[in-house]
């Protein structure tokens, strides 16, 4: 009832949020499909995440904004369980320590938040994956080139093009979008796949990815 004399108070207005709602599905649909055409690289990503932990190394992510709840929620996914009870595995967002995030920003500049927790923590063979809408993240393309220094495996989740980081990793996978929100909704469908796979690996369901 409430709705209908809404409708009739402000018919201009409701019109426009059904058209406002109606096009971000359909976006979000458009995206979303576009990722058919993406099958290869994402089983490669996902065959890197394998190898990376069944080889006792662990998985780095960031990201900026959004990202960041992207890194925290795959890592939180991968240390936890996804959907199926396994042994925990080791994955780290470089995005939660406040301490360190706000202390390196205070001395070094917020370009090195990341950079600097990779010189840290990480270790030959780790996989470092950055998450950026952009591709032009600087404290993103900074971590993934001082982790390549180190020996690490690199990956990256995109938008936009590529931007600068697709240069600098050895698996780029750019979602075909420019609309940030969009290219987000497809990160995280991505990085619920990774999960997914990580799962079946150590639950022996499906054969082990060398």
């Amino acid at each position: 009832m409430e709705s209908n004399l809404d409708i009739q108070e402000y018919p201009d207005s409701f019109f426009l949020l059904q058209k406002q709602i109606q096009q971000s599905v359909e976006e979000h649909t458009l995206v979303i499909n576009s990722l058919a055409n993406y099958l290869a690289e994402i089983q490669q990503l996902a065959t890197l995440v394998v190898k990376t932990l069944k080889t006792g190394n662990k998985i780095l992510l960031m990201g900026n904004g959004g990202s960041a709840a992207d890194a925290q929620h795959i890592a939180a996914e991968i240390v936890g369980r996804f959907t199926t009870e396994r042994r925990g595995l080791p994955a780290i967002a470089l995005t939660t320590d406040t301490s360190i995030l706000t202390s390196i920003g205070n001395d070094y500049g917020y370009d090195n938040i990341f950079s600097r927790q990779v010189e840290a923590l990480a270790n030959a063979n780790d996989l470092v994956i950055g998450i950026s809408t952009s591709g032009n993240s600087k404290n993103v393309l900074q971590a993934l080139t001082a982790a390549a220094s180190l020996g690490c495996q690199t990956a990256a989740l995109l938008g936009k093009g590529g931007g600068e980081i697709k240069n600098v990793v050895n698996l780029s996978l750019i979602v075909p979008s420019s609309n940030t929100a969009r290219i987000q909704e497809a990160h995280i469908l991505i990085g619920h796949i990774l999960c997914q796979v990580v799962d079946s690996a150590f639950t022996c369901s499906i054969p082990t990815i060398t």
